[in-house]
């Protein structure tokens, strides 16, 4: 029986391990920290908050049921979900308020009432959105992209002009909307997929029609609940899983990996699975002449954000406060550009808050709130303890101003994490908080290659390879590899 490491135990690795040891393969996950989950670590205070640590928002249902089905269960054998009404609310300039309702034909009416004519445009713009949506499912998203062959199918050929994939998705939303607001609205999931909405092609209309019309839901107990589900299949099926097991070494014999040095200690296996910080596993793990990059590939490629996140204990309830909130008073475009041109702190920040316990009663005692507050920024930033501080005052600031009650006297818990915090945990490279940007030249086969190109059984997965960033694209991700890999062993070609 072939035996495969899998180094990392975030979305991606979870689900390349579960699929691989249904195929019949021995299976060891190593996690170099002491939680499993990755980006979705949980972790539990003293005095009884939980927190979610990184991922927050619960789009793209059917990802995560096609994959418990994939092992015979549903997400509802594991967690219950919960859809949100309002899915969420954003705070705009002037203090204006807008909550997006989950019902679709409410949401229609929303927009008739910031601009007359926008109901129908928004149909026309989720109609092609969901086309996009469907094709990138059917015949783009589960491909491994190492070779345009893999899309040359007519599908993919009928539709080229409805995927809009060389066309700007700023653009493209100006086509269908006047109104800064909707504008707005309509751009903000770009600040998170990591480019300018100009340099974002107008494929990605497709998270539009994820969020605003298949809804945002929210998972009973967290994202953690995600993860303790797909542990929970792994070892169901014999998938061995080490903690605090720091990959030292990859060792190469005759152009394949034959062990890995763990904590010290070699192992050895036929095959391996990449799943942590793609520039960490290269430069730190293998001799350079089996790189696949150099450092000047990872210097000059587009990232999406690191982030500044605070997680806040507070010790009374917060009446006027959603479960997700997005905080949008000042100009996208200013803060994209201190992201990804200027790459500086941003002058003028948006940010988010989520604040779990509106949904859940279990994350923070009761009569109380946690509050999770991220603020993206450029990647490779210092991120000292002043600066830290100078943006959770502005952030505290405008959220208080939002509730129009007093929070910082009430908080009991206090807790930051950003880009240094990135590197020390995940290896991050730079402190990226998302991998890479879904630009043009960063998608499909642009991307960084899921198999080592000089080591025949060394591969790839996660936010830094296809599909790309977000909790779907990395259960998707870890279903590719494993795929891949399982063809080439039947193939004898490992």
């Amino acid at each position: 029986m072939k035996n495969i490491a899998v180094i990392g135990s975030g979305f991606a690795g979870l689900s390349a391990a579960s699929y691989l040891a249904k195929y019949g393969y021995k299976v060891q996950i190593f996690e170099k920290n002491n939680d499993l989950g990755g980006r979705a670590r949980k972790f539990t205070t003293h005095n009884g908050f939980s927190f979610d640590m990184g991922p927050s928002w619960y789009w793209m249902p059917e990802v995560f049921e096609r994959y418990f089905a994939d092992f015979n269960a549903s997400t509802a054998d594991f967690y219950t979900l919960i859809k949100l009404n309002p899915a969420f609310e954003m705070v705009l300039s002037n203090q204006t308020k807008l909550q997006i309702p989950a019902n679709y034909q409410d949401l229609l009416q929303l927009f008739e009432t910031i601009e007359k004519g926008s109901s129908l445009a928004l149909q026309r713009f989720l109609n092609s959105a969901e086309k996009k949506y469907n094709i990138a499912f059917q015949d783009l998203i589960y491909s491994p992209g190492l070779s345009w062959l893999e899309f040359c199918k007519i599908s993919i050929f009928k539709n080229l002009f409805t995927l809009d994939i060389f066309s700007s998705y700023s653009t493209y939303v100006k086509k269908y909307f006047k109104n800064p607001i909707l504008i707005t609205l309509m751009e903000f999931p770009i600040l998170f997929l990591g480019a300018m909405p100009q340099d974002t092609p107008a494929l990605y209309s497709l998270m539009n029609y994820a969020g605003l019309k298949l809804g945002t839901y929210y998972p009973l107990g967290g994202f953690s609940k995600i993860i303790e589900a797909m542990v929970s299949i792994n070892k169901k099926l014999q998938v061995e899983i080490f903690t605090n097991a720091a990959i030292q070494k990859l060792h190469v014999s005759k152009n394949k990996i034959v062990a890995i040095t763990v904590n010290n200690t070699e192992i050895s296996c036929d095959g391996v699975i990449a799943t942590a910080d793609y520039h960490h596993v290269e430069n730190c793990l293998l001799e350079n002449k089996y790189r696949n990059y150099s450092n000047d590939y990872w210097d000059k490629k587009t990232f999406a954000p690191s982030c500044l996140i605070y997680y806040l204990g507070v010790n009374k309830k917060i009446d006027n406060l959603l479960h997700h909130t997005l905080f949008f008073e000042n100009d996208l475009q200013e803060h994209a550009k201190d992201i990804y041109i200027n790459k500086q702190w941003s002058k003028k920040p948006l940010f988010y808050v989520c604040c779990t316990s509106k949904t859940d009663p279990n994350v923070a005692p009761k009569g109380q709130e946690n509050i999770f507050m991220l603020m993206p920024i450029a990647i490779g930033l210092e991120d000292s303890e002043t600066t830290r501080e100078l943006f959770f005052k502005e952030m505290l600031d405008r959220l208080e101003k939002h509730v129009n009650i007093s929070i910082k006297n009430n908080i009991v818990y206090k807790k930051s994490y950003c880009v240094s915090d990135f590197i020390f945990d995940y290896n991050a490279y730079k402190g990226n908080g998302y991998g890479l940007a879904n630009t043009v030249l960063q998608t499909a086969v642009f991307k960084p290659s899921m198999q080592n190109k000089k080591i025949k059984n060394l591969f790839y997965a996660g936010q830094l390879t296809v599909p790309g960033p977000g909790v779907p694209p990395c259960i998707i991700s870890g279903k590719i590899v494993a795929n891949l890999i399982n063809k080439q062993i039947n193939k004898n070609i490992l």
